[in-house]
């Protein structure tokens, strides 16, 4: 069984399912190995390992092909434990994002640096958190959007038409597709895009387990 991060006689992390480590490197490979030690000692059973590209961040995070087969294998009570929390997500909106839905599917979350336990009162609270400032940036994002599409109706016309949406750009529309009053034909507009090719977008982030 896996026990306490903060039982420094053991370092385990408790829980009844699996806990399955991730770690990402950003510097160097001392830097890894630190990572992947103290997840060992935390009980992970299974560490998964990510490293950033030279090319930079947008171009790293679209390789972040470890973190998905982390996330992919994560069940209902199991924990994802991470060396720290900037190795989970390049961005805050990144880990919100994941850790929103890590809490929608029952999993648990461990930040062994700062102490994040969400199988505790306290670390439950970070969960919470997360929630807050996730509402907070749909309701900006939606009031963002509605106030271009209104400028682009008094203009009589809509914004240019993209080659293709970014993976930030489907994650928009993800969020506003979630408010009743706005349709997926005024979104699809907002975008330059047809209602059959946001659907392909949906389709597509759907499969890759990006909702």
């Amino acid at each position: 069984m896996a026990r306490d991060p903060l039982d420094p006689g053991t370092g385990m992390i408790p829980g009844v399912g699996m806990v399955i480590g991730y770690g990402r490197k950003s510097k160097d490979d001392q830097e890894l190995a630190l990572q992947v030690d103290a997840l060992k000692r935390a009980g992970c059973e299974r560490i998964y390992l990510d490293q950033v590209s030279r090319a930079g961040p947008r171009r790293a995070k679209k390789g972040a092909v470890e973190l998905e087969k982390a996330l992919e294998m994560l069940r209902e009570g199991d924990t994802l434990a991470v060396w720290r929390l900037d190795r989970l997500g390049g961005s805050v909106s990144d880990l919100i994002r994941i850790v929103e839905d890590l809490k929608s599917r029952g999993v648990q979350f461990v930040s062994l640096t700062e102490s994040i336990d969400t199988r505790t009162a306290a670390g439950n609270m970070f969960f919470q958190i997360c929630a807050v400032f996730a509402e907070y940036e749909r309701r900006l994002l939606i009031e963002r959007t509605q106030a271009g599409l209104e400028a682009a109706r008094r203009r009589g016309r809509y914004g240019g038409r993209p080659k293709a949406l970014t993976d930030d750009q489907v994650h928009e529309i993800r969020v506003l597709l979630r408010d009743p009053s706005v349709t997926a034909t005024s979104v699809a507009k907002r975008y330059g895009i047809g209602r059959a090719t946001l659907y392909n977008y949906l389709r597509e982030a759907r499969e890759k387990g990006l909702e």
